[in-house]
C-alpha cells in the first residue's frame, strides 16, 4: 500500500515538468508535411496535464479524458468500447503521465 502512494504520488507531481525549449512536431496533411513548433506555454493551451492525468485515472473506462483533450471521435470509441476494456485506458494513462499525450496530438 505504502510503494502504491509513492508510486502515485511520484506520476502525479513528475508531470508538472515540461521541456524548456521549443519542441517540434511533424504533421502531415494530405500531401503537405508541415514542421510544427510547439512551446511550453502553448502545448496545452490551458489544458493541464494533471486534470488530464486525474480524469484518465477516474473516468479513463469511459474515455472522458479524451473529450477534454478534443479527441472526439477517440473518446466516443473509448466511451463505446469502455476504453477498450481497460487496455487504451491504461495506455492514455502512460502516455499523459510521460507527455506524449495532450490536446490535440
Amino acid at each position: 500500500m505504502k510503494n502504491t502512494f509513492f508510486l502515485i504520488a511520484f506520476m502525479l507531481f513528475s508531470t508538472m515538468s515540461f521541456a524548456h525549449f521549443p519542441v517540434t512536431k511533424t504533421v502531415v496533411e494530405g500531401n503537405e508535411v508541415i514542421e510544427a513548433t510547439i512551446s511550453n506555454s502553448d502545448a496545452f493551451a490551458g489544458k493541464t496535464q494533471v486534470a488530464a492525468l486525474l480524469i484518465c485515472f477516474f473516468l479513463g473506462g469511459i474515455g472522458i479524458h479524451r473529450f477534454y483533450l478534443g479527441d472526439i471521435w477517440q473518446g466516443v470509441v473509448q466511451l463505446l468500447t469502455f476504453g477498450g476494456l481497460g487496455v487504451w485506458t491504461l495506455i492514455d494513462f502512460i502516455r499523459i503521465c510521460v507527455g506524449d499525450l495532450g490536446p490535440g496530438w
